[in-house]
């Protein structure tokens, strides 16, 4: 496949699959082996297992806590959504209930290559720009869906809950990270009641650029006292300058 098939700028511009061309009715070898390899990269990080002794180990000078859902293996965990939502039975009592401002949940989610490439120095980069702020002890959750933050802030009486956690894994981005805000935690919340930003990786929105936005957020959501659909994101782009030039300030 030559590199003026007109093409070329289009794939320049994005990570999809797009002109990648044909030998007879099937797809040109390169093309094959690369997708198959996109998928077993996929495969991996939703069955890999996060290293989280080795993250708290990283997380040293803060508190750390670790849990577990009510799944009690990885396999229940993907049959079950359900059980990723709630704690394991005994694990609330573990959590110290503050009142904090902000309690961060790393959670290994659908793809632990994300979560051990991007949660710590997204976390790093968010706090940094909470000063004045509670943080509570930084919460470790295995076998996570988004909603255990929900039972997780409760338990510690945290005025809002942000939840790092890997994403489903695409053929594009295995290790796609995401973010979840949710002001007044408690169990039954709704996804409605929650902000996003998705894609943190190194293709998409990088860790520094992400915690911009989710401090920003954070602070926001206190101001307020809401999440969700209510509260509109309009955080500077930190890829824009300002209009007097140079980079958005964190």
């Amino acid at each position: 496949m030559s590199g003026d098939d007109g093409w070329e700028a289009l794939r320049r511009a994005t990570r999809a699959r797009v002109g990648i061309g044909r030998a007879g009715d099937g797809l040109p070898t390169r093309e094959l082996l690369a997708f198959q390899m996109a998928h077993a990269a996929a495969r991996d990080a939703v069955h890999g297992r996060v290293a989280f002794q080795a993250m708290a180990a990283a997380l040293a000078d803060r508190a750390v806590i670790r849990v577990a859902s009510a799944a009690p293996d990885r396999a229940t965990y993907l049959r079950r959504p359900d059980l990723g939502r709630r704690l394991g039975e005994g694990e609330a009592a573990r959590l110290p209930a503050g009142p904090y401002d902000v309690v961060f949940v790393i959670a290994d989610g659908l793809s632990s290559a994300a979560v051990e490439a991007h949660a710590v120095p997204c976390l790093d980069a968010t706090i940094a720009r909470l000063d004045g702020l509670t943080i509570g002890p930084i919460v470790l959750a295995s076998e996570a869906r988004v909603a255990l933050g929900d039972a997780i802030g409760a338990a510690m009486g945290a005025r809002v809950v942000a939840v790092l956690i890997g994403e489903r894994p695409g053929l594009s981005a295995a290790d796609s990270l995401g973010a979840y805000l949710t002001h007044a935690p408690r169990p039954g919340r709704r996804d409605s009641e929650r902000n996003c930003l998705s894609n943190i990786h190194a293709h998409g929105l990088t860790p520094e650029d992400a915690a911009v936005k989710l401090a920003w957020l954070i602070r926001e959501a206190l101001r307020l006292g809401l999440t969700g659909i209510d509260l509109k994101e309009a955080a500077p782009d930190p890829a824009l300058p300002p209009p007097g030039g140079g980079r958005v300030p964190g």
